[in-house]
């Protein structure tokens, strides 16, 4: 964890964003359909540049192909290329996955890892997806993901001024409890995913709008609950709602 000194007004804007977005986002989830640990390692591999909804649409064929690690372990690759084609950069994260198989089945008895040192030796595993598998599978809080939501939001909201995922990771973990790094990181990719995102962000309904430097034109409610309101509506919607 980053030992620089924390400067008090970055402190407080973090601290301010946290309990925003606890409002607008009270039960953050991963948008990632799995039903255990496996399951969502092999699917957070597979959404590295591609779309949640991407994976969701591809993954259950695969898991009823493959049901675990053991299964995987053993696929035929090209068999396996084939069931991931459409998640882009499918010969690499066909290797990935049944790599990752391999090495849990042999070095794990066929169970995920629960820590980020042995989560880290599997293959296609870094921080981000090691923080998501820890955080949602196990609610264990090793880490803040930093994916391409969070490293936008955290410019933007000027939490960090790193470009590198491990030092925004640093910076974001010295601001929050540990005891919110899980919930606030899924929050931030669910606020950059529906509201604030790369083009066209919705600053006038933006709960974090006063708190926010590059946010662009007026408020179109004055309270931020108001707007916090919309959001959470907006995500449990997964951006159907778009009214205030």
């Amino acid at each position: 964890m980053s030992e620089r000194p924390i400067d008090p007004e970055v402190q407080r804007q973090a601290d301010d964003v946290r309990k925003r977005l606890a409002v607008a986002i009270p039960k953050p989830v991963v948008e990632l359909d799995h039903e255990n640990a496996w399951q969502l390692l092999v699917a957070t591999i597979l959404a590295a540049q591609a779309t949640d909804k991407k994976i969701n649409e591809l993954t259950p064929a695969l898991f009823a192909r493959y049901p675990g690690p053991r299964e995987l372990a053993v696929a035929d690759l090209a068999e396996v290329e084939r069931l991931v084609k459409q998640s882009g950069f499918f010969r690499e994260k066909a290797k990935r996955i049944v790599g990752a198989a391999q090495v849990i089945t042999e070095r794990f008895g066929g169970e995920v890892p629960k820590t980020m040192d042995r989560l880290l030796t599997v293959p296609g595993v870094a921080r981000k997806t090691a923080n998501v598998v820890l955080g949602v599978a196990f609610r264990r809080p090793a880490g803040v993901v930093v994916d391409t939501h969070v490293t936008r939001l955290a410019g933007r909201l000027e939490l960090s001024t790193e470009t590198s995922p491990e030092k925004i990771e640093e910076d974001l973990m010295a601001l929050w409890p540990k005891r919110a790094w899980i919930d606030t990181s899924h929050r931030l990719i669910l606020h950059g995913r529906y509201v604030c995102k790369a083009k066209q962000p919705r600053c006038g309904r933006c709960p974090l709008h006063e708190l926010c430097g590059a946010a662009e034109g007026a408020k179109e409610t004055r309270g931020w609950k108001t707007r916090a309101a919309w959001e959470q509506r907006l995500v449990e919607s997964k951006g159907a709602v778009d009214v205030l």
